[in-house]
């Protein structure tokens, strides 16, 4: 039994296009965020609530970069699988932040995309266009990681794609 387990899990809708971007050793990566929702009736009111999620994905996985810039567009419901990673940057002002994103490198990640946007059918198995890389050895080291993306992403309401 392992002694630890760093895996996630989401299903949600894209919030904006996927941006794919080329790194200085020229591979690509990709960044999107994914909305998940949870709503419920409240039980002074019976009013439904609904509370929205944002998760950030980065994918370092170059084949998965490839479906994403494809095939993934902003309302687009996707399966991610991935890990969770922190990372610290520094703003315009010299400020000290941290994110956590879900990342997706060479081995065990995963991307299906579940319907297209504006599709209410699902997409079938053959037709289905995903990725799982568990088998790969492409490992990618994560001082890459570092200096790829800030974190200036400025979501508003008009961006909830549902």
């Amino acid at each position: 039994m392992p002694g630890s387990v760093n895996k996630v899990i989401l299903l949600g809708n894209l919030g904006q296009d996927p941006d794919v971007r080329t790194m200085q050793n020229g591979k690509k990566v990709c960044t999107f965020s994914v909305a998940t929702s949870d709503s419920w009736k409240d039980k002074d009111t019976g009013e439904k609530k609904e509370k929205t999620e944002w998760h950030r994905v980065v994918v370092f996985n170059e084949g998965l970069v490839g479906v994403v810039e494809n095939y993934i567009k902003k309302g687009t419901k996707v399966y991610v699988e991935g890990s969770l990673q922190t990372r610290k940057w520094t703003d315009d002002k010299g400020t000290e932040k941290y994110t956590t994103e879900i990342i997706i490198q060479g081995y065990g990640g995963r991307i299906d995309i579940v319907s297209a946007k504006g599709s209410n059918q699902e997409l079938s198995e053959d037709k289905d266009i995903s990725e799982n890389n568990d088998t790969s050895n492409k490992k990618v080291a994560p001082d890459e990681n570092k200096d790829v993306l800030d974190d200036k992403s400025d979501l508003n309401e008009e961006d909830i794609p549902f």
